[in-house]
């Protein structure tokens, strides 16, 4: 089945859901608000939305509160903006996309709740807020020309379009691993290279002249493709399946044939494919680190005691369980046994922070869209 019809975080509202283990994706949202302001500002210098409607895309927006909190962050400072320049708020259009399998009927129920606490807030200070859902993937066409302001996305373009070819030798792994073949890792950076550039070249289309995308997603911190911060959580992943294997309650040979369809790429990577492909001039790239568990605030030691690494592997576990199970089940069937499968990954992961507390290393990049 095409990736475009499996890929989609955990629904529904159980422990395990993706809308109650998303909190990691809120602190990120919140770390590029400082980012949102300045681009806000520089596209309200150019006056290409003042006095009139502005058009919001959030791809990959995911179906937790999370969604509606990027529009209200985007809704705030443009209505901040404008009182600084003596200019009527506009009106906004808010469009939210992701792939098939979102869970669009979650955010529309959150939307009553949305408008009921903008207009509390804001008053007659803003102009009608009209919300929309766009299904379909973003490496494809979503907008007509030159019909959008902004574009937002956050932990969604490390994504990619599918599993890279011709890695069948990357076998009892499920990403790129220290122990991974030298062809695993040009494969997967060829196809974010691809996925990349069309991504930007579709995104050049659907945005007005002057108009800014903002784009916050998983990356490594150096070039070095077998750093921690790139293999480390996904090899406790690997293991977990490796131990199910041992017990018989996985197929070697299913084991052997799945990987992931993500890649985190080096900044140099990002910056060549943004020259390369031309559409558009990198504003500003940041980088920042958040703990794997995002309830762990201490940024200080290096790794953890044994109580608080099982307590950051039992959160990350949840976290990563609610992104990546329907893309298991899909793969190993319903009869793999996912709960016990996340108790195994939960003490690889406490044994490792227990050693070495290894952290998600976070690219946010602000383009303009050039002339």
């Amino acid at each position: 089945m095409a990736l475009v019809n499996i890929l989609h975080m955990t629904t529904g509202h159980e422990d395990s859901s993706y809308a109650k283990n998303s909190l990691l994706q809120e602190t990120v949202i919140q770390k590029a608000i400082p980012c949102l302001n300045h681009t806000i500002k520089g596209i309200a210098s150019r006056d290409i939305f003042l006095d009139g409607c502005f058009k919001i895309a959030d791809l990959g927006c995911g179906s937790s509160r999370n969604t509606l909190l990027v529009a209200s962050n985007i809704i705030d400072i443009v209505i901040e903006v404008c009182k600084e320049n003596n200019h009527k708020p506009p009106q906004f259009q808010v469009c939210l996309n992701d792939l098939f399998g979102n869970d669009f009927n979650n955010l529309f129920k959150l939307l009553p709740e949305f408008y009921a606490k903008l207009k509390r807030e804001k008053g007659e200070n803003v102009g009608p807020c009209i919300v929309s859902a766009v299904p379909g993937s973003f490496y494809g066409r979503l907008f007509p020309d030159k019909s959008l302001h902004l574009v937002h996305s956050s932990f969604s373009v490390h994504w990619l379009s599918q599993v890279p070819e011709g890695i069948e030798n990357n076998t009892l792994n499920i990403y790129p691993a220290k122990t991974s073949p030298p062809n695993v890792f040009q494969a997967y950076a060829k196809q974010f290279r691809i996925d990349f550039t069309n991504f930007l070249k579709l995104r050049s289309k659907e945005i007005v002249r002057g108009g800014c995308m903002i784009l916050t997603f998983l990356g490594r911190s150096i070039a070095d493709p077998t750093c921690d911060d790139n293999c480390s959580l996904w090899e406790q992943l690997a293991q977990s399946l490796q131990d199910m294997v041992k017990e018989g309650l996985v197929r070697e040979s299913n084991l052997n044939s799945f990987n992931l369809p993500l890649y985190y790429p080096c900044v140099d990577e990002v910056r060549d494919a943004i020259k390369n492909e031309g559409s558009f001039s990198l504003d500003n790239l940041t980088v920042f680190q958040v703990n794997w568990d995002p309830q762990d605030t201490d940024y200080t030691n290096t790794n953890d005691s044994i109580d608080l690494g099982q307590k950051h592997g039992r959160n990350t576990a949840k976290h990563i369980r609610a992104v990546t199970e329907p893309l298991l089940t899909s793969h190993f069937g319903n009869s793999i046994n996912v709960v016990a499968l996340f108790k195994k990954f939960e003490k690889h992961l406490a044994e490792h922070l227990a050693n070495k507390k290894t952290r998600y290393f976070n690219i946010l990049i602000s383009l303009t869209k050039n002339e």
